[in-house]
């Protein structure tokens, strides 16, 4: 089968069986001891890998090794692996089983599986995006050109944002916040929201702007694809704006494992250029 059929497998059935296995991880796993526990390993990503993050790795591309018996030919690119060759590179599958290791460690509510499908390098080119998030137990949808939708009901693409008397954002997402990063903006934040909120899961902040939970959101330092392709691709499914400031072009961003920009995501095109002149992203 060619890579070009890879596009065209049934991406949602998969998605939604790596989503259960990753249930299953979890639930093997209840306690905050017992996600804690490490490799003694680091992801091609950086960070160190816990237990649960490989258990949900290797539960992910157990299906992926599936569809390439199947036929299906397409790299995968993961926090863990890095590119994993599955015999072809026109199609790419962007997985992050775990996004929001820590919430689940701690056993704090937001964290999610996210899995993108892609026929080329850039997060333009994205088409297929799922995040599954375990807290509220939410699926978010998107396909290129189709929209998305949050538990197979459609999101509104004609929502909007709300500002306060003074003209801020009442509620802003930030990720990546480390109170280094957080203590470089905080003397600007103020002109553009009134309320910050820091959900710890860069996919999960995505969805909620996609549903205008969140009227924007920004990540504050560089974001990596794994975090971000399957979000960006339902924010601008759902009406939405996504930009990394930090490429040539707005969805520039390659498909690989590096931070390559921070991303700003908005309800609207004016906020999206508003938040990307801030001046640390």
């Amino acid at each position: 089968m060619t890579a070009a059929g890879a596009l065209d497998a049934d991406w949602l059935s998969v998605c939604r069986r790596a989503a259960q296995a990753l249930r299953e991880v979890l639930a093997r796993a209840p306690t905050t001891l017992e996600r804690a526990r490490e490799t003694g390993a680091r992801g091609e990503g950086g960070d160190r890998t816990l237990v649960i993050d490989q258990a949900a790795e290797d539960a992910v591309f157990a299906l992926l090794d599936e569809l390439h018996r199947d036929g299906h030919r397409f790299c995968a690119i993961s926090e863990e692996r890095g590119v994993v060759d599955y015999g072809g590179t026109d199609v790419r599958v962007v997985v992050d089983p775990l996004d929001g290791s820590l919430n689940a460690k701690r056993g704090l509510t937001h964290h999610a599986i996210s899995i993108a499908v892609a026929d080329g390098p850039t997060m333009a080119d994205v088409a297929f995006g799922y995040v599954y998030d375990y807290g509220p137990g939410e699926e978010w949808v998107a396909r290129r050109g189709a929209g998305a939708t949050l538990d197979g009901r459609r999101l509104d693409p004609e929502l909007g944002e709300h500002r306060d008397e003074r003209g801020r954002l009442e509620a802003l997402g930030l990720e990546s916040a480390d109170p280094r990063w957080i203590a470089e903006v905080a003397e600007v934040l103020p002109d553009h929201a009134r309320r910050v909120r820091a959900l710890g899961s860069i996919a999960v902040t995505l969805c909620q702007v996609a549903a205008a939970r969140l009227d924007a959101m920004v990540t504050l330092k560089r974001t990596r694809a794994v975090d971000a392709a399957a979000g960006q691709l339902i924010v601008r499914e759902a009406g939405g704006h996504v930009a990394f400031p930090r490429c040539a072009e707005p969805l520039g961003a390659p498909l690989d494992v590096a931070p390559r920009s921070p991303m700003v995501a908005a309800r609207t095109a004016a906020t999206l250029a508003e938040l990307c002149e801030v001046p640390t992203l």
